[in-house]
């Protein structure tokens, strides 16, 4: 239901829709599709196909499960191996960094989104690790909540490096998951450096060849057409340095 490039006109059952765009030296923005290539969703519920708070899931950690399927995935490292630019931001559909929503012992993830394909994920962080292509952020949405976080190769080892930035944009109108969900990760993984999903709004990027700017903006009331907005929080990337900073 969204104007697509001509070169998209769907071929069979598959649509192509990952693309790239560019802004001259400054900045490659990589659009990816985690939808239609996945491996089906780890230990769904009965009568579900997946989009479920999942524990002590085996199959989780499936090294050979994929989110963006093996010809996007060589897509992706060409197109970032081959950038020029300053930035590489990375777009795509939810949330990327570890979000366990357990407090103490035991773990329970979210298998719709990246916490549902863990080796998938490390492929992608290993490989910005070994590769190190310029000022790689990665942006998203669909969880309805705000959040900021560093990208890891292994985010259970405090020595794993810092490769990315991300930036997860919450819902205009679109109710948030529950706010005890969002605190308990914030509690169990340090690299979440903000989250939540008490506001609605958007997130708004300056980007310049120094430095990348993220001005959370939440309005006061989806339900009020005139309600005023606020920036909630600006954290910035610095040029070379990975991980967003509270400005």
């Amino acid at each position: 239901h969204l104007p697509l490039r001509r070169a998209m006109i769907p071929f069979g059952p598959w649509l192509r829709i990952h693309t790239r765009l560019s802004w001259g030296g400054l900045a490659d923005l990589h659009l990816l599709d985690d939808r239609q290539y996945r491996s089906p969703q780890p230990c769904p519920k009965p009568g579900r196909a997946g989009s479920a708070m999942i524990e002590n899931c085996a199959a989780r950690l499936d090294p050979a499960a994929t989110l963006l399927g093996a010809r996007q995935e060589r897509w992706l490292e060409a197109g970032l191996a081959a950038s020029q630019a300053r930035w590489n931001v990375l777009g795509q559909q939810t949330l990327m960094a570890q979000a366990d929503a357990r407090r103490g012992p035991g773990e329970m993830y979210y298998s719709d989104g990246w916490d549902g394909y863990p080796a998938a994920r490390r492929r992608l962080l290993a490989w910005l690790d070994e590769r190190k292509p310029a000022n790689p952020v990665v942006i998203g949405g669909d969880v309805h909540s705000y959040w900021v976080c560093d990208l890891k190769p292994d985010f259970d080892d405090p020595r794993s490096p810092v490769v990315a930035s991300e930036f997860v944009s919450t819902s205009i109108s679109s109710l948030p998951p529950p706010e005890d969900r969002i605190r308990i990760a914030l509690e169990e993984e340090p690299h979440i450096r903000y989250a939540t999903g008490e506001r609605r709004g958007y997130v708004r990027f300056e980007i310049t060849p120094r430095r990348l700017t993220a001005d959370l903006r939440a309005i006061g009331d989806a339900r009020d057409r005139a309600t005023g907005i606020e920036t909630l929080k600006t954290f910035v990337v610095e040029d070379g340095r990975p991980g967003p900073q509270p400005a």
